[in-house]
């Protein structure tokens, strides 16, 4: 089935038997109507994932339901990441009305089991940055230009997810509003600095949980890409800065620091210093909207199981704002939220 028009994307919201009904026909038009079906995963949104298995062969069925879901940046984005040489799955079938995609089925050997089971993480990290070293320097600057922005107000409005969620969930009563416009301030003082880098494409989501071991590929293909429909132009720093400062994988401080070298070493007309203050920028943003988030998880959702990385989190946010460029929000922290005030948020 070939990609539909947009017509209707936001019409659709059939019951759990018509989007079934749907599905099958989806199948059945690509050839696969009567393979096996079994669920692979689930996803943070609304979309979920399930393993096909005919006459030996595997597919996997993203299932995105509109108007909640569009698949039509992970169509444009995994198209073009495979025209750079790079592992994205390949396409097989889409239904973009409907929201269903036919992918090739990379594995489960994520960069999270490897590790676990005892892989080489050296080895792993470095093939990750030299993964982003190679898409920084592939990507053709005219696909830059119809990427959605990762601009200040994008950053503020994430970052003040701290204080919508973490301060009434952990203080009792909303953030005063002068404490909120000091936060701010202190944001809009520090953000200028993310720009210190040039910016790339940011697959958004680069961490080890959607990155796939291929051992059976070479060189960087042998790094498969699962993630990367809410891809943004962003400074470089910023998938690194997912990569090396996920939460939920307390990796060495050694080690981070030789991967930020890896791509300093790639990229020598870039200077450390600015580098590292739009690191810091990157990651102090990145860290305190998780903390806000991981709030709402919890008070909205009732999702208890993100608390346990808080300790994480707000290890991440001190590392981050230490850094000089981040001085104006280290001190509003200092005064607002100093270290005994950070932590894991109570279910009660």
């Amino acid at each position: 089935m070939g990609d539909s028009s947009e017509a209707g994307m936001n019409q659709i919201t059939p019951n759990a038997s018509e989007r079934a009904a749907r599905r099958d026909r989806f199948l059945a038009d690509a050839g696969w109507g009567k393979a096996e079906i079994r669920l692979l995963a689930g996803d943070a949104s609304f979309r979920h994932y399930d393993r096909l298995t005919l006459d030996g062969r595997t597919r996997v069925l993203m299932d995105a339901p509109p108007p909640m879901e569009d698949v039509r940046p992970f169509l444009r984005i995994g198209r073009l990441l495979k025209d750079l040489g790079f592992s994205a799955p390949e396409i097989y079938a889409a239904d973009t009305e409907a929201g269903f995609l036919l992918l090739e089925d990379l594995g489960d050997r994520t960069y999270t089991r490897e590790l676990d089971a005892g892989g080489d993480a050296e080895a792993l990290y470095a093939l990750a940055t030299d993964t982003l070293i190679a898409l920084h320097d592939r990507m053709p600057p005219v696909e830059l230009d119809s990427l959605p922005v990762f601009d200040e107000a994008r950053a503020l409005r994430e970052v003040q997810l701290l204080l919508d969620w973490y301060w009434p969930a952990h203080f009792g009563a909303p953030a005063p509003e002068a404490v909120r416009a000091e936060f701010v301030a202190a944001w809009r003082e520090v953000l200028p600095r993310r720009l210190d880098v040039p910016q790339s494409i940011a697959l958004f989501d680069f961490h080890v949980d959607n990155l796939l071991v291929l051992k059976e590929r070479k060189g960087i293909e042998a790094c498969g890409l699962l993630d990367f429909q809410d891809a943004v132009l962003a400074p470089i720093t910023f998938d690194l800065v997912s990569l090396l400062e996920d939460v939920r994988r307390n990796l060495p401080w050694d080690l981070m620091g030789r991967m930020i070298d890896r791509y300093l070493a790639a990229n020598p007309a870039i200077a450390r210093e600015r580098f590292m203050a739009a690191y810091a920028v990157i990651g102090g943003q990145r860290n305190t909207r998780i903390a806000g988030t991981f709030a709402r998880l919890l008070k909205r959702d009732g999702k208890e199981w993100y608390q346990r990385f808080m300790p994480r989190v707000w290890e991440l946010i001190a590392h981050d704002i230490a850094h000089p460029a981040m001085a104006p929000v280290a001190a509003w922290y200092a005064r607002h939220l100093p270290p005994g005030e950070r932590g894991a948020i109570a279910a009660q």
